[in-house]
């Protein structure tokens, strides 16, 4: 359902402390995270080898983790460092997981180590540059992550979910492109000579624009492996050059989506904004967040419907329009990892 031999984002930085280990279910296994005496993030397997005791459990001692149930203490690669009255050389390893630290996020390589290649990590422009601002969150999910990422490959149903925020007429009147750029799956829309929307509006008056003025907008989702979408939006002052615009006349974001499996029927979501006009304008920083946070609370509400509603009718076959291609091309291109983690599988048996 889901490749493994390649880097999901398992929780933010803030998520995980010094003081205390801290649990999440990430591609069907039960993970425990922790920081070490260097404040590196660690990842094994929840699962305590002497009694099978839940180590999110247990707490932290110089750095080390220790179980709840007996005093067992586990190291940083998952070897077992104490345990009163007992030869810890005897006692099983824990599994351990690579982790890299990066952007302000926690990415784990749930696959085979020797396949570990710390280059796949997107590259987010945003992250450590003055000029921008980022905020966000997490969503715990109970849908396939493949419709959220089908949800943001195709931004049509804004109009209809988020009639009151970023949707308007223009997008159902506007064509969607989709095609691959420099091996990424890209879908687009510009919508010109337009009012903005409310939250539109909003971000233009804190750039000191006319908010009622007629604008260019321009929508960009790219599809990462395996489950980033980065979206390149905002709204430029009419004939300024759209998405090219100069800073002064133009407000640009991107919107940052993360999706993480849990199971094959629920995922962690890691959503934000991240913006490069009024940088330093803390407050606006709150008011997308909350207002963002908002808008993707109406598509969970509507993708774990959708997750209920074809489990319900498990033979029921679902139409494909254009405006899907993009998710369809991503559909394929992890069908296709898949496979081939597969085949690898089978020839190295």
């Amino acid at each position: 359902m889901f490749p493994k031999n390649t880097w999901y984002v398992a929780g933010t930085s803030e998520e995980i402390k010094s003081d205390k280990p801290f649990s999440r279910v990430i591609c069907g296994v039960q993970l425990v995270f922790f920081r070490n005496k260097k404040n590196e993030v660690i990842a094994l397997e929840d699962f305590c080898t002497h009694r099978g005791a839940a180590l999110s459990l247990g707490y932290m001692e110089e750095g080390d983790l220790v179980c709840a149930y007996h005093g067992l203490k586990v190291g940083c690669k998952g070897e077992i460092v104490d345990m009163p009255m007992q030869n810890p050389k005897k006692i099983p390893c824990s599994k351990y997981y690579p982790i890299v630290e990066k952007y302000g996020f926690i990415w784990i390589w749930p696959g085979k180590i020797e396949k570990v290649d710390e280059s796949l990590i997107p590259y987010l422009e945003w992250h450590g540059n003055k000029e921008w601002a980022f905020a966000g969150g997490v969503f715990d999910i109970k849908c396939d992550y493949r419709f959220m990422i089908d949800n943001l490959m195709d931004l049509t149903h804004e109009k209809y979910v988020h009639g009151t925020s970023i949707g308007q007429e223009e997008i159902d009147e506007s064509p969607v492109n989709t095609q691959m750029e420099d091996g990424y799956v890209v879908t687009s829309r510009y919508m010109d000579d337009i009012t903005a929307p409310p939250f539109w509006q909003m971000c233009m008056e804190h750039n000191n624009l006319d908010p009622t003025a007629k604008v260019d907008r321009w929508q960009k989702s790219k599809f990462v492996p395996p489950g980033a979408v980065l979206i390149d939006v905002g709204v430029a002052l009419k004939g300024k050059g759209g998405k090219d615009a100069p800073k002064q006349d133009k407000v640009r974001c991107t919107v940052v989506d993360f999706m993480t499996p849990q199971t094959e029927t629920s995922m962690w979501y890691f959503w934000g904004m991240a913006r490069n006009f009024n940088p330093t304008d803390n407050q606006l920083t709150q008011d997308i967040l909350k207002g963002q946070g908002g808008i993707f609370e109406e598509d969970l509400e509507v993708l774990e419907f959708q997750q209920k509603n074809l489990e319900k009718f498990p033979n029921k076959s679902l139409i494909s329009l254009d405006i899907d291609a993009g998710g369809k091309l991503s559909r394929r291109i992890l069908s296709q990892m898949i496979k081939l983690e597969e085949e690898r599988y089978i020839d190295n048996k």
